[in-house]
């Protein structure tokens, strides 16, 4: 495993995201249009299309938008109508389609008609709750719509025509999933004086759960050793140091041995949108056990988020010499991207050192809210690039003109040159940016803008 994904981002500063926006699974049996009407409703080419069933396997998501208002799409694969425990894959495929959407796009070849595989998607569907849109596509013109009207045997409301191929139709078609879908939140702002938010964030039975109990002192939240137990965010209020904070124990959807690609897809999901809601997170690490893949992937989505982090190694008392050895040797090869993460040793199960997250926690969103002052910035960068200027490119010298932080929560920086610095370059300021001014427990990101010089 890599460091590279910690690396803090070096782009353009750009507006601050938006809240969190609605999702939308579309679904489908293989080779009816699912991933041609993902790329319609986009209105480029994203999503694989071959005419052969089954291309699409993994579940992706997309940003789309249709009159004015964002959602995310998630193109999803096809169901295999083979008779030997097709029943089960249906209704597995369905559920982890549905689980993470707020509504389902339920995409039927209206020229074939419903099929055996459709009406078992269709109830499991309609149990979730969920709303449903029907879209009757590959009705290419006006003699075929007649296919489509079929299609209200499947008791999901009105079939909607569309050429997924042609764009036929999509226009309203997209106008009824508008209708089904909630409005997009808006972003959470933090409340004057209120609670700060925390998302407590980590893979399956590392201790989630567990930990959010013995925070507030009593079984709030169901645990068992089996992974995944928690399936929806839990928002619980908890006094820690004399002061409320926010949990949100964001565990995703239990997993099950035939669902493990799926679950950590959705689970990603869950975990992006406790982040969004959040301001810090607590990213729990099984300490008895190797650092694994998934534990990284979760710390990059905290630092590509741009939210103030902590990192609580768990289950401490488990642990032997060796293992802590080991465990060190470990950090100190997976995690070099993020040594400014404070760090703290638990026992979510005998509630040891949990109380010392307090201190963690303020000193990660007191790097997270630091400004500097532009003087005392360009001082220090006068100094920095006196004693190491840039390297010189392409036979010319770059200089840096100035400097300035265009933001907090997280820390942005701006640096004009006259040319380009390098991407190692940029590190080494960040670096020093981090020891003289701290910013412990947060992403710090530093953007390049080159000014060229006008001739007269």
């Amino acid at each position: 495993m890599s460091g590279e994904p910690y690396e803090s981002a070096l782009v353009e500063v750009d507006a601050p995201p938006e809240g969190p926006v609605p999702v939308l699974a579309v679904v489908g049996r293989p080779n009816v249009g699912k991933s041609t009407l993902v790329n319609r409703i986009l209105g480029r080419r994203e999503a694989v299309v071959e005419d052969v069933p089954g291309v699409t396997r993994d579940r992706v998501p997309y940003d789309a938008s249709w009159g004015g208002r964002r959602f995310t799409v998630v193109d999803t694969g096809g169901w295999e109508p083979d008779a030997e425990g097709m029943a089960a894959r249906v209704a597995a495929q369905a559920e982890l389609a549905i689980d993470a959407a707020d509504a389902v796009l339920l995409v039927v070849d209206a020229r074939v008609g419903a099929q055996d595989t459709d009406d078992a998607v269709v109830r499991v569907l309609r149990r979730s709750g969920k709303p449903v849109v029907l879209a009757a596509n590959k009705v290419d013109d006006q003699r075929t719509e007649a296919d489509a009207a079929g299609l209200w045997s499947l008791g999901l409301g009105e079939p909607h025509p569309v050429s997924a191929l042609h764009g036929r139709g999509s226009g309203d078609l997209l106008d009824a999933v508008l209708a089904a879908l909630p409005e997009a939140p808006p972003q959470a702002e933090p409340e004057e004086g209120g609670p700060r938010r925390v998302a407590l964030l980590g893979k399956p039975n590392v201790g989630k759960s567990s930990l959010l109990n013995q925070l507030a002192g009593a079984e709030r939240v169901v645990v068992d050793p089996t992974a995944g137990t928690t399936r929806d965010p839990v928002d619980e209020l908890v006094e820690l140091g004399g002061r409320p904070w926010r949990f949100v124990d964001t565990a995703g959807i239990r997993r099950r041995v035939h669902q493990t690609q799926g679950a950590d897809f959705y689970a990603s999901l869950r975990t992006q949108s406790a982040l969004e809601k959040a301001e810090v997170a607590i990213v729990l690490v099984d300490a008895s056990q190797p650092l694994t893949e998934q534990d990284t992937r979760i710390l990059s989505m905290v630092v590509e988020a741009g939210r103030a982090l902590v990192i609580a190694y768990n289950k401490w008392d488990l642990l032997d010499d060796e293992r802590r050895e080991q465990l060190d040797k470990e950090i100190d090869r997976e995690l070099v991207r993020i040594t400014w993460a404070p760090r703290v040793n638990v026992s979510a199960r005998t509630g040891w050192h949990v109380d010392r997250l307090v201190r963690a926690l303020d000193t990660s969103l007191a790097g997270w809210e630091t400004r500097v002052p532009t003087a005392r910035l360009n001082a220090f960068l006068g100094e920095l690039v006196a004693a190491t200027p840039p390297p010189v490119r392409g036979g010319k010298q770059p200089k840096i003109l100035f400097a300035t932080q265009a933001d907090v929560r997280p820390p942005r920086f701006v640096v004009f040159a006259s040319g380009f610095l390098e991407p190692a370059y940029r590190r080494f300021i960040e670096r020093r940016l981090r020891e003289e001014f701290g910013f412990t427990g947060t992403p710090v990101e530093v953007s390049v803008r080159v000014r060229e010089k006008r001739g007269r």
